[in-house]
């Protein structure tokens, strides 16, 4: 199947050079044949029309450029359309390195699709992909642009500008007609002056024969121009095809938007209107521009912001972890919870304050909590004054050998220490074989 799908011979053409062989030098210095398919301008004979064919020239021409739109191994066709979540599969290319971005589906089952460019990074040539974005707020955006690009409105303007193209070729084609009538009015005015002149004056009957001639060819090269003047660029639509088009205008929100319309159907609607499209890293963090190049030739930017991920999300601006350390120095974490809740304030993820979340804050940020009144100690300084243990400092405070005050349950002790329990306290370490500073106690 193959082999017919790409063999001219299949569709009536007789073909020579279509491999040719060529010479290569491999690192040992041996000289190595190959053969390798060239392109079509190179082959060696190309006969159209040879033979009968089992296809038409242009079914093989439409068979080729369609299996060479269905590759999937190309990094500037954009591939076939295919099932999946994805709008842009082989449709966008890298600002970076300029390859396709490819698909990658992650999360649980791959419900969430996204974009990666990992060609650099596959190749060694970088410690990181060029790109890797969510697909869903790139389909969104240019969904959104389809939607408004396709428009009765526009579709309106496109058939007027259609219409005055199809003026202009009619009158291209009417210029060609005219051309056509002066060269075949000129073989006509030759094939009499060759058929008027005297057989026995052969020099002369020569001359008219060979402008005859080439009046004959030039006759035959402009029908062959006007020819393929009509295939390529004369432009012709009815009236039927318009009010279709006008009602597609009308109906192609709902048309897309149907639960009907399979995703492989949307993407071949989008390849219909979009070349490609060129994804550009913006100068800002989360921001990307798109540059779609449209089937016309026309080339658009339109810039699109990235939704934060979830730290980000939940990370609280520097401006509040500000007014908590300033709050911190003149209230609790009881007081800071009632004067925010009071407010109005919610946390990151939008519930009420709590003690442990202000505890969570102050521990992250590195917030001290209230100072303690003038002169008193918490545990650690004690701690840290007589070289002992903590267990040794809560000793104390159980047995009531120093003064220490809670203000509520689980919050830290203000230690009050005079110059007499200072004295009283020293001795008793230095006195102490267990409370001596050897002592394994006295360690963290």
């Amino acid at each position: 199947m193959l082999g017919i799908l790409a063999n001219p011979s299949y569709a009536g053409t007789y073909a020579f050079g279509r491999y040719q062989s060529c010479k290569q030098v491999e690192p040992t210095g041996d000289i190595r044949s190959q053969s390798r398919l060239a392109s079509q301008d190179k082959w060696h004979v190309a006969i159209a029309d040879h033979h009968p064919g089992y296809i038409t020239r242009d079914q093989f021409l439409a068979n080729r450029k369609r299996l060479a739109a269905n590759r999937t191994n190309s990094e500037v066709l954009a591939g076939p359309s295919r099932e999946g979540l994805c709008l842009l599969q082989g449709l966008l290319l890298c600002g970076t390195c300029g390859r396709r971005l490819g698909v990658r589906y992650t999360g649980n089952g791959g419900l969430y699709p996204i974009y990666q460019c990992n060609w650099k990074h596959r190749e060694g040539l970088a410690g990181h992909d060029c790109m890797s974005v969510s697909s869903k707020p790139l389909d969104g955006a240019i969904t959104e642009r389809l939607l408004t690009a396709v428009t009765p409105l526009t579709i309106k303007l496109a058939l007027e500008a259609l219409m005055n193209l199809e003026d202009r070729d009619r009158a291209l084609a009417t210029q060609w007609q005219r051309r056509i009538e002066r060269a075949r009015y000129d073989v006509d005015l030759a094939e009499r002056r060759y058929e008027a002149v005297d057989p026995g004056n052969r020099l002369i009957a020569s001359t008219l024969e060979q402008r005859w001639n080439d009046a004959m060819l030039r006759l035959r090269e402009l029908e062959d121009e006007l020819a393929k003047f009509e295939h390529q660029t004369l432009r012709s639509v009815t009236a039927e095809q318009k009010r279709q088009i006008l009602q597609l205008g009308r109906d192609f929100p709902r048309l897309w938007g149907a639960s009907t319309t399979a995703a492989c159907d949307r993407k071949r609607m989008l390849r219909l209107l979009i070349r490609d499209i060129t994804v550009v890293k913006g100068p800002e963090p989360k921001r990307l521009r798109l540059q779609i190049r449209w089937q016309g030739g026309a080339i658009e930017t339109i810039e699109i912001h990235l939704q934060p991920n979830r730290a980000e999300a939940i990370r609280y601006p520097d401006t509040f972890i500000g007014k908590i350390r300033t709050l911190t120095t003149q209230h609790n974490d009881e007081d800071i919870v009632t004067l925010l809740n009071r407010e109005h304030l919610k946390s990151s993820t939008g519930k009420p304050f709590t003690v442990s979340m202000i505890r969570w804050i102050r521990h992250k940020h590195c917030i001290p909590s209230k100072s303690l009144s003038p002169g008193a100690l918490n545990v650690s300084q004690v701690r840290a004054r007589y070289g002992v243990s903590l267990w040794v400092v809560h000793y104390w405070i159980q047995r009531g050998i120093v003064t220490a005050v809670q203000r509520k349950p689980n919050t830290p002790y203000a230690i009050t220490i005079n110059d007499d329990d200072d004295r009283r306290l020293r001795k008793w370490v230095a006195a102490s074989a267990h409370l001596h500073p050897s002592s394994p106690t006295q360690t963290a």
